[in-house]
């Protein structure tokens, strides 16, 4: 039977650097049935998609060199918990084997310094640095046993990483020193000088680095946490007409579920009793409750402000609305933007030309240097190797990645992949569809022009009695109007409906008419004196309809699709950071106009169906642009996936989520303005981290190797190289944490 194709992820153990990335993702995607594999070397974590059963992904990684285990996403939260207290003891670990290393290592390098000559020559130094040698080996095992251990294993699997240049280099260190302390007379008295300094020290400082890169990392992970921290972890069930409380995980679908004001959503559901407010902001951001009454989704990790309900669960565990977002966030911070993959590709070769540079330079010395250039040879040799460990890296992107789209995700915005993110911050024209993305997506009655009648309420009873008929999609403007004014509705007689027209009836003894100019005219209603503000309020983007009682004009009630009270702000947010903003609607040209102007938008496109606004961003697309797309995520569905990136205007249900590259969870445009920002700001610090490695490595292997020394008399010390390279993680570590204290000007 063939496996069922499913997203796995995978725990990676024993990956040193960017160029272990590769090897693992070679590993993996040579696996029969896997479609893809992305490692996110920042958290250690392989995301696979495909058919292979997890024991072939296992076993595949294995057959790299690494560990691996399968990683339950049904349980992150006690994952994550566990990862912390195991990345705990790691820090503890690293620290402590810090402290051995460097109690050796800096006592030798301040006696190097100054107070004597780190050199062999008497009988009485070749047995004390014998002991010292002997103490160095200790720390090799004890401290840097890691490092040997993993050089090992790469070169059992025929491939190379950081631990084997760390190996390489202080191995190299030692082996030359106890040459020196053993058998002194196969070497120069000018080369007899040990550096037993150097490879304590370079232990103790790359531990140190380690230590302090893993307490860094450790903050990346806050956004999946707080999204966890949403969730219930118990839930109040009906069974057998008693309540139990049982955890979140034995909830079923169609279980009754019973929420107390002040407690939080424990699964997706309908409610079944009850009326309540819902705060949604932890998921959408907006700020306001939201009025919950029977047949209303409620989604889990919300709260419950108010009153009591019932609710029929309908979808428990992975499948809710939340479950799926942190699932989403974490695929995301998984998956790589382009600019990611070139550094995966240098990475994986740059340890193999490291390991030659180190050779040549070695030769080099060998053959060109001064006196004693065996010495030398190995100074250089050694230094280049430490140097030159691509941490940084490796770390580059997916930190910035991580901290991005977890940034964003607190936001309201589901960034769904790395290329995504990338190409958001690139954009130059963004196309908004007009219904439910400009405007609110419900008519709603904005105007009540009173004629001959005496108030408003008189004429909204009356009127709304009348539509309490009709199936007009404007009706139901005027009966949520009545609803909300808790106007109560009176009986009528005799309805009929005039297509294109309006509809009639009777109603305690009055004749009832509403419709357009024509059904006015044929009924020789005076509409004199309110032509012009009909058409007035036309103009506004309003529908107007005349509402006549006993054969004289009443009112005007005008209807209309009114613009989000912030998306004027948030449109001019786009146009100031130099996007072009383009409306797309199917309603007609004189509306479209209207809130156009309103919403300032100069460019506009009327009467549009869903296959031409796919042609309308080939056609942006065609001219050089790239195009954005904000819609629904439903009937724009053309359009956002032909987009460079398409924006669904969605609350978390799976299609908004699944139609669209990034899913905007609350209702605003802002989101979408906050979106780019996000984007831009991540892409800039990917490219600070990026320059920063590549400069440290491309000028710190050349000075390692001694070009500087002919000229300026410079030769780098392997222990400035050892804690240059570990601090040089730290730095992009630190450089990507700065993202979370990003913020977007919402104006």
């Amino acid at each position: 039977m063939k496996n069922k194709e499913t997203s796995q992820q995978l725990i990676i153990e024993g990956a040193g650097c960017a160029s272990c990335v590769g090897k693992i993702e070679s590993a993996i995607q040579s696996t029969e049935g896997v479609i893809s594999a992305e490692m996110n070397f920042a958290d250690r974590t392989v995301m696979v998609s495909g058919t292979a059963h997890a024991s072939e992904l296992i076993q595949a990684v294995e057959s790299a060199g690494y560990n691996a285990k399968l990683l339950d996403t049904s349980k992150t939260d006690q994952i994550l918990d566990e990862k912390e207290a195991a990345d705990w003891e790691y820090y503890k670990k690293l620290l402590r084997d810090t402290f051995i290393a460097l109690s050796l290592g800096i006592p030798l390098m301040i006696y190097g310094l100054f107070i004597g000559e780190m050199t062999v020559v008497t009988t009485t130094e070749r047995i004390s640095w014998l002991i010292v040698g002997i103490a160095t080996l200790g720390v090799m095992y004890f401290s840097g046993k890691h490092f040997y251990i993993g050089a090992w294993n790469s070169f059992k699997n025929h491939s190379a990483n950081m631990d084997t240049l760390i190996a390489l280099g202080t191995g190299t260190a030692w082996i030359y020193s106890m040459v020196v302390v053993l058998s002194p007379d196969v070497l120069p008295l000018m080369a007899r000088h040990v550096y037993f300094e150097a490879t304590a020290m370079i232990i103790g400082l790359i531990n140190l680095g380690l230590a302090l890169e893993l307490k860094a990392r450790g903050k990346t992970s806050q956004a999946i946490k707080r999204l966890i921290g949403l969730q219930a972890k118990t839930a109040i069930v009906i069974r057998d007409n008693k309540e139990v409380e049982i955890g979140i995980e034995q909830v079923l679908e169609n279980d009754v579920v019973k929420v107390k004001p002040g407690q939080k959503i424990p699964v997706d559901g309908e409610v079944v009793d009850g009326h309540t407010a819902i705060d949604e902001s932890m998921l959408t951001g907006e700020p306001i409750p939201v009025e919950k009454n029977v047949s209303d989704l409620v989604v889990a990790g919300t709260l419950n402000k108010s009153g009591l309900i019932f609710f029929r669960a309908t979808r428990v565990g992975k499948d809710t609305a939340l479950a799926q977002i942190i699932n989403m966030v974490k695929k995301a911070q998984n998956s790589k933007p382009p600019i990611g993959r070139l550094a995966d590709a240098i990475s994986a070769y740059f340890v193999p030309a490291v390991m030659i540079i180190s050779v040549l330079s070695a030769l080099a010395w060998l053959n060109f240097g001064p006196d004693p250039a065996i010495a030398f040879a190995t100074v250089s040799a050694t230094t280049v190797l430490i140097i030159a460990c691509p941490c940084a890296l490796g770390l580059a992107t997916p930190m910035s990645v991580m901290v991005g789209v977890g940034k964003a995700a607190e936001a309201g915005v589901l960034i769904r992949n790395g290329e995504a993110l990338q190409t958001a911050s690139k954009v130059t024209a963004m196309i908004l569809d007009k219904t439910g993305t400009i405007t609110e997506g419900a008519p709603k009655v904005t105007d009540i022009v009173l004629a001959n009648a005496t108030d408003e309420k008189s004429v909204l009873q009356l009127a709304a009695s009348l539509e309490n008929g009709s199936e007009h999609p404007l009706a139901e403007a005027i009966l949520e109007s009545a609803a909300l004014k808790k106007i109560e509705l009176l009986k009528i007689q005799s309805f009929k409906a005039i297509t294109g027209q309006g509809v009639t009836a009777t109603c305690e003894g009055k004749s009832l008419l509403f419709g357009n100019a024509k059904l006015m005219a044929e009924e020789d209603i005076d509409l004199t004196g309110f032509v012009g503000r009909a058409q007035s309020l036309a103009k506004e983007a309003k529908t107007p309809m005349y509402f006549a009682v006993d054969g004289e004009l009443a009112a005007i009630i005008a209807v209309a699709d009114p613009i989000k009270h912030d998306s004027i702000s948030a449109i001019k947010r786009l146009q100031a950071s130099g996007i072009k903003v383009i409306m797309l609607t199917g309603d007609n040209r004189e509306t479209a106009a209207a809130v156009a102007l309103k919403a300032g938008i100069s460019e506009f496109y009327a009467e549009v169906l869903p296959e031409d606004k796919a042609s309308k961003v080939k056609e942006l697309q065609n001219s050089g642009e790239v195009v954005g797309m904000t819609g629904d995520g439903i009937n724009d569905a053309p359009a956002l996936a032909l987009a460079d990136v398409g924006f669904a205007i969605g609350t978390g249900t799976d299609v908004a989520i699944e139609s669209a590259d990034v899913t905007l969870m609350r209702g605003s445009l802002h989101g979408l303005a906050d979106a780019i920002a996000v984007s831009k700001a991540t892409l800039k610090n990917i490219k600070q981290n990026l320059f920063g490695a590549f400069i440290y490595n491309v000028a710190g292997i050349p000075v390692a190797a001694g070009v500087l020394y002919p000229v300026f008399g410079i030769l780098l010390s392997p222990v400035i190289a050892g804690a240059a390279m570990a601090f040089s993680s730290l730095t992009v570590v630190s450089n990507a944490n700065r993202l979370r204290l990003f913020k977007s000007r919402e104006s």
